[in-house]
């Protein structure tokens, strides 16, 4: 024991140079490449005479560095939500928006692209955010109602995995309708933003998901020794004198708000809270403690180093995210599966 202990304790500090080399990677390169004397100069400058600085030491300030920064916070997001997921549901192949957050964030979403400038729906750069989070909270709260028993009030782990799917397909036929009625442009915004991307990485994103990230994975560490009481059952954690039904709801909430505000910003993307909660328990076993820290880090490493290949690929194009995440995450996923005799 003593032994696994001493090799898991370097597993951190691994993670924490692989992410600092990709974000050092994903800030220098992409459709212009920006040097290391143009970071450390643009950084001086923006402190000092920001009217001085170059056009690659702003692109640097006002595109690079916030979208650097983005990817981890929505990297830690949907990671730290997969391991949430995944340890309430006690079902490995569970993913943070099973319970309907991905889905009526995209339907938010859509309804704004189709019907916003109709019913003249606009609130600046925050309106299709704003749509997006609506949509994720209606659907979400659908699932954890729709979920309850007649009888006790109560929602169980079941319920709540076959009402997500229900309310899952709901709200993407949705989706699929908007696309259908909508013209071309908007068909073209919808496909695009269901595919992930971090375009639109600024600065006032960068403080909302940051606020919304570090609050919710604060709360979820405070609830994680009721979270590995809960792997025994439900029955069992309840006579450690463990409240379930407040307990279900605190983790649905924390995934509902970080999910959607994440997903609210820079769209659909799939597979991070997925496979990262089965990596991180090949290296660091089941402990959500451990998975909830290390999950932060090893989301922003594999959110960051897909942003990079999308940017890298086509470039000065770049390819939305969510089918480099795709990508690369259906093989690994598959593999993990068969290697953890999933298949019968």
């Amino acid at each position: 024991m003593e032994k696994h202990r001493r090799q898991y304790r370097g597993i951190p500090l691994i993670l924490l140079l692989l992410l600092v080399v990709v974000t050092l990677l994903s800030i220098r390169y992409g459709a212009v490449q920006i040097s290391v004397n143009e970071i450390f100069s643009s950084l001086r400058k923006y402190f000092t005479t920001p009217g001085t600085m170059t056009l690659n030491e702003r692109i640097f300030m006002e595109i690079r560095l916030p979208r650097a920064i983005l990817c981890l916070l929505v990297g830690a997001s949907l990671a730290v939500g997969g391991v949430l997921m995944q340890a309430l549901f006690r079902n490995p192949i569970v993913e943070p928006g099973l319970v309907g957050t991905s889905s009526g964030a995209a339907f938010g979403a859509a309804l704004y692209f189709v019907m916003g400038a109709t019913f003249k729906f606009n609130a600046g750069e925050w309106t299709l955010p704003f749509a997006a989070c609506a949509g994720g909270i209606l659907s979400t709260s659908l699932v954890f109602t729709l979920s309850q028993s007649k009888q006790t009030g109560k929602s169980s782990i079941v319920a709540l995995l076959l009402t997500g799917i229900a309310i899952n397909a709901l709200f993407m036929s949705g989706v699929g309708f908007l696309s259908y009625i909508a013209r071309d442009p908007q068909a073209r915004s919808i496909t695009f933003w269901n595919l992930g991307t971090l375009s639109g990485a600024n600065w006032h994103s960068v403080i909302i998901i940051g606020i919304s990230t570090v609050m919710c994975i604060a709360v979820a560490l405070k609830y994680s020794k009721h979270l590995n009481a809960l792997m025994i059952g439900e029955e069992e954690a309840g006579y450690l004198g463990i409240n379930i039904k407040r307990l279900k709801l605190i983790v649905l909430l924390i995934n509902v708000i970080m999910v959607a505000v994440a997903t609210a910003f820079v769209g659909v993307i799939s597979f991070i809270g997925l496979i990262v909660p089965h990596l991180l328990r090949i290296l660091h076993g089941s402990d959500n403690r451990s998975l909830i820290r290390n999950g932060v880090l090893m989301g922003g490493i594999l959110l960051s180093s897909a942003d990079l290949t999308a940017r890298m690929l086509l470039k000065p194009a770049e390819l939305p995210i969510g089918i480099v995440t795709s990508v690369i995450g259906v093989p690994v996923f598959i593999i993990l599966l068969r290697k953890k005799n999933y298949f019968f």
